[in-house]
C-alpha cells in the first residue's frame, strides 16, 4: 500500500471515530450517576415529588439518580447551577414554575442568574398543581363572592402566601385587581407556616397547592373558595373556578418539570421524556402526585418549552402592571 494511500486510510479511520463520539456516547447513556439538582430545601413537597421520579427513574435507567437540593435565592441559586453545568445529561434540574417567574421579580446576579428562555433544554412537564384560595370557617364567609362582598364593606382582609414573587402571591394581587378590592398580602417562609395560621385564623386566607391543605378541607378546619385554573380540578370537583366566578382572565397554577443544560444531545433528552413519562402512567405514582395536591402532565419536549415561554410573557405582564416584586 502506498505511503498516500495508508495516510488516506489513517486519516479517514480517525475522522469517523471522531464523528462517532457523540453517537456512541447518546447509545451507552447513562453510563454514570444521573444528578437531579432541587432549588429547595429537603422535606417540602418540591423534594419529595423528585424523590419519587428520581427512584423511579433509576430503576428504570438501571443507573443511580441522585438528589442534590441547592436551595437559595428563592431556587435561583440551584437553577443557575444547572445552566452551567456540562450539557451531558448528567447534570439535571426538577423545578417548579417560579423557575420561570424568579428573574421577573427579583434582581439575580452572579451565581443566581440564568436564562429562562435560553438557556435550557425542556425535557418533560411531570405534574401540574392547581392553587385554591382557602379560608378558615372562624372567618364567616363560604364562598368567595361573600369573601369580596366583605373586604369592599371596609373590613379587613388578609391573603397569606408562601413569599413574595411566588405563584401564590401572583394570583392573589391579579384577584385583587379584577374584583376591585385590596385583600392585604401576608407572605410567608414557605407553604407551611402560611397553612398553620390561616388555620389557626391568624390569617384570613391563604393561596396554596391542595396537598398541604387536604387534611384540613376534609376535617372542616378549612374550607375552599376558588381554584385559580380555568377548569375545575378532579381533585376537589366541587370547588368553582376564578372563571365561573367572574374572573376569567385570572389564571394562575402552579407545575414542575425537569429541564437539562442547553446543547444537551436530542437523543438523552428524547430517552429522558420516554421513561418520564412512562413513569407518569404509573398508577402508584399518580396516586402519590394526588397527595402533594398533584395531576401527571407529560407530553414531548415541546409542550413544557411551549409552556415555560407562555408563561414567561403571560406572567411578566402581570408582574409588571401589578408591580410585584420580590422582597
Amino acid at each position: 500500500m502506498s505511503v498516500d494511500r495508508r495516510q488516506f486510510c489513517f486519516t479517514a479511520l480517525a475522522c469517523g471515530t471522531l464523528l462517532a463520539q457523540p453517537v456512541l456516547a447518546e447509545e451507552t447513556y447513562p453510563s454514570k450517576p444521573i444528578t437531579v439538582i432541587v432549588s429547595y430545601p429537603p422535606g417540602g413537597d418540591t423534594d419529595a415529588i423528585a424523590r419519587l421520579f428520581a427512584d423511579k427513574l433509576s430503576h428504570r435507567l438501571k443507573q443511580t439518580v441522585l438528589i442534590d437540593n441547592r436551595p437559595g435565592a428563592g431556587g435561583a441559586i440551584g437553577n443557575g447551577m444547572v445552566g452551567r453545568a456540562r450539557a451531558d445529561g448528567y447534570t439535571l434540574l426538577f423545578t417548579p414554575n417560579p423557575f420561570t417567574t424568579a428573574p421577573l421579580v427579583m434582581k439575580l446576579s452572579g451565581a443566581a442568574a440564568y436564562d429562562v428562555l435560553k438557556g435550557y433544554e425542556a425535557i418533560i412537564n411531570t405534574a401540574t398543581q392547581p392553587l385554591v384560595l382557602v379560608t378558615s370557617p372562624k372567618l364567616g364567609v363560604k364562598s368567595l363572592p361573600e369573601l369580596i362582598a366583605r373586604a369592599k364593606s371596609g373590613a379587613t382582609v388578609s391573603y397569606a402566601s408562601p413569599g413574595a414573587g411566588s405563584p401564590m402571591h401572583i394570583a392573589g394581587e391579579w384577584l385583587n385587581k379584577a374584583a376591585g378590592v385590596k385583600l392585604s398580602h401576608v407572605p410567608y417562609r414557605g407553604v407551611g407556616p402560611s397553612v398553620t395560621d390561616v388555620v389557626a385564623g391568624h390569617v384570613d386566607t391563604a393561596w396554596v397547592t391542595f396537598g398541604p391543605v387536604r387534611q384540613y378541607l376534609d376535617s372542616g378546619k378549612l374550607l375552599a373558595l376558588a381554584i385559580g385554573d380555568t377548569r375545575r380540578s378532579s381533585l376537589a370537583p366541587a370547588v368553582p373556578t376564578l372563571t365561573e366566578l367572574g374572573y376569567k382572565d385570572v389564571v394562575v397554577g402552579a407545575w414542575n418539570g425537569f429541564f437539562a443544560p442547553k446543547k444537551t444531545p436530542p437523543a438523552v433528552i428524547n430517552l429522558l421524556n420516554e421513561h418520564l413519562n412512562a413513569i407518569l402512567r404509573e398508577p402508584e405514582v399518580v396516586e402519590k402526585l394526588a397527595v402533594f395536591g398533584a395531576l401527571p402532565a407529560g407530553g414531548s419536549p415541546k409542550v413544557l418549552s411551549d409552556l415555560n415561554q407562555r408563561e414567561y410573557m403571560v406572567m411578566g405582564q402581570a408582574i409588571k402592571e401589578l408591580g410585584i416584586v420580590a422582597e
